[in-house]
């Protein structure tokens, strides 16, 4: 189960969050352009990353997951004005216009129904509010986008399907929520170090590392950022 993989490997995973901790930051800071008074969320935060991020440019911040142990790391690291509850990105514990501003990093590829996380964070955000998408996106041709999602797929059996910026944009449009600003970021990764994120080992090692897309020392993928607007 995927929780079991996140929990067995979350010393690694925190480790990496927080080696890219300060440039993480920096990004979001210059992206979302926040006032400093919106009450945010962290939709499946993991160890915290996108939480402790939005942390320093807002009132408050709480981080959502459903695993406890990459929570507890969250909360080690966590200033006074962010905190972290356990539950479920396509059941949020919050009532309708909870928050200004709401945000999943590197989550929907994970989710079996993507279009109910997006439901729930446009239905946790005010109208008005803004919502933050950061996510790997689908290649643009058909072929390359089936090569990689099974590669992924390979290194980690938990990932379900990467979507297209077409796809986003499609749920966005479905759930009232306008795009106000995107960016794109593409991402080396030594491989090694990526399969040994996922805890990938064995014959399931030499499967992913036969089927990476760019060849055995490199993965790269393409990064969409996406700021909207909650109607």
């Amino acid at each position: 189960m995927a929780e079991d993989r996140f929990a067995r490997m979350a010393d690694q995973i925190a480790a990496r969050q927080d080696a890219r901790a300060a440039e993480l930051t920096e990004r979001v800071r210059s992206f979302v352009l926040t006032r400093g008074d919106e009450r945010a969320l962290d939709v499946g935060c993991g160890a915290g990353a996108l939480a402790l991020a939005l942390a320093p440019f807002v009132r408050e911040v709480v981080g959502v997951d459903r695993v406890p142990e990459l929570l507890e790391l969250a909360r080690k690291r966590a200033p006074a004005n962010a905190s972290f509850v356990e539950g479920e990105a396509t059941h949020l514990p919050f009532g309708d216009g909870s928050f200004e501003l709401s945000g999943t990093l590197r989550t929907l590829h994970h989710v079996p129904r993507p279009e109910l996380v997006l439901a729930e964070l446009a239905r946790v955000t005010r109208p008005g509010g803004r919502v933050l998408v950061i996510d790997q996106i689908a290649p643009i041709d058909p072929l390359d986008a089936v090569a990689v999602d099974r590669f992924e797929r390979a290194r980690d059996p938990d990932h379900q399907r990467l979507l297209s910026d077409q796809d986003l944009r499609h749920l966005f449009e479905a759930n009232r929520l306008v795009l106000i600003r995107e960016r794109r970021a593409a991402e080396e990764r030594d491989l090694s170090a990526y399969l040994d994120l996922a805890g990938c080992e064995g014959p399931a090692r030499e499967e992913a590392a036969a089927l990476a897309p760019h060849g055995e020392a490199v993965s790269s993928a393409v990064l969409g950022w996406y700021l909207l607007r909650s109607l």
